[in-house]
């Protein structure tokens, strides 16, 4: 369960602050930016208790007020059992929007659960993992007409030190991830391992506000070939389609958001890099990859993966919003595998606390239904 209160308390401060800063008005010159410090807090089994701070940079770049917000941000978390992660990731549309550039550097000293592979993997197996986890992903691209963006993504993951956390076994006592999921896991994905990938990606973006849109859509296509030729231990070819579209009900104070993501694979794809669903944890500071809230991060996976979102956001006064929100989803080797009485469900309930009116820059508490029931707590919208 995700703590709350201490963050609550920071958060109705800062919310104050940056309120003095939207309400001055400097005669011949506008403040574009804003400089907000985030208390990161959050509770998981596998890690304890986590605390750290983070630090959030959003605000228009250039004075042109049809550029959408920007923002970057750096975090840095620790945990009970000293577990960490060091963080800086970014979403920019340079003026005039001309370019559009996002991406992250993470650095996870990292302890998590592992299930096994496929869409049927069983509580029983649950061992818990340790290992180190630096990425690099970037994305570069430029607007071919408006709203419309082509570009490249680069993808660098080095996964490092996996072993196994003698005080947590599956229920034979063996570690499921070492001892006995053989199947899909051979000996070559327990050691260490680097990642690259290179690709183009298409964006179509009409959101009002894309940390928390109140319209428009986003279509986001990307392929990564991920080769040896540039670095990579493992060859193989990632498709994956991310659509959402976001839709006033009679006002902007009731909002209603979709989202589908497909991911895909063909060639040899090693247990990290396999497209899974389950929600972020670990307290991610910034509209983190939340798919399925409900759903234990990368509780089931394997080579294919979809999965559709749906959340109904309404105001209810001053800074504080409500949001219901349903989600469905399966992986499978192959796309033949999927069915229907093998779909996974989640679902919630959440509250919004603005935190930055003139960006939307939102606090979300979620609670969250599914296979792995618990609380979210992160800025910005899930999707």
């Amino acid at each position: 369960m995700r703590v709350f209160s201490l963050a609550l308390l920071a958060l109705l401060g800062l919310a104050q602050a940056a309120q003095a800063q939207d309400d001055v008005i400097v005669p011949k010159q506008k403040k574009n930016l804003t400089i907000l410090p985030v208390p990161v807090l959050f509770s998981q089994k596998e890690t304890g208790v986590g605390y750290g701070l983070g630090v959030l940079l959003s605000g228009r770049l250039g004075q042109d007020s049809a550029t959408r917000p920007s923002n970057m941000r750096a975090q840095y978390w620790t945990t009970q059992k000293k577990q960490s992660l060091y963080q800086f990731a970014h979403t920019i549309y340079s003026p005039g929007e001309k370019y559009f550039l996002s991406g992250e550097i993470s650095y996870y000293d990292n302890l998590f659960f592992y299930y096994g592979i496929g869409n049927d993997t069983k509580q029983t197996n649950e061992s818990v993992l340790a290992n180190k986890l630096l990425i690099v992903n970037q994305r570069v691209q430029k607007a071919v007409i408006p709203f419309l963006f082509a570009g490249l993504q680069y993808r660098y993951t080095k996964t490092t030190d996996n072993k196994p956390d003698n005080n947590k076994t599956n229920g034979d006592g063996a570690n499921y991830f070492f001892d006995s999921d053989n199947g899909r896991l051979d000996e070559r994905q327990r050691q260490n391992t680097t990642i690259v990938g290179l690709g183009p990606e298409l964006t179509y973006d009409t959101r009002d506000v894309a940390l928390a849109a109140h319209t428009g859509s986003l279509l986001d296509a990307t392929v990564m070939f991920n080769r040896p030729g540039i670095g990579s231990d493992y060859n193989f070819t990632r498709f994956q389609l991310d659509a959402r579209h976001f839709q006033p009900i009679r006002s902007n104070n009731t909002i209603l958001a979709l989202q589908f993501v497909g991911q895909f694979h063909a060639g040899d794809v090693p247990f990290r890099e396999l497209a899974g669903i389950g929600a972020t944890l670990g307290g991610s500071l910034y509209n983190g990859a939340n798919l399925m809230r409900g759903v234990y991060e990368q509780r089931f996976r394997d080579r294919q993966m979809m999965t559709f979102q749906a959340e109904l956001r309404q105001h209810v006064f001053w800074r504080i919003d409500a949001a219901a929100f349903g989600s469905a989803g399966q992986v499978g080797y192959n796309l033949s595998d999927f069915s229907f009485a093998a779909t996974k469900t989640a679902g919630g309930l959440g509250a919004r606390f603005t935190l930055l009116q003139r960006d939307r820059v939102n606090v979300r508490f979620d609670y969250a239904f599914g296979s792995s029931p618990g609380f979210y707590f992160a800025i910005g919208e899930a999707f």
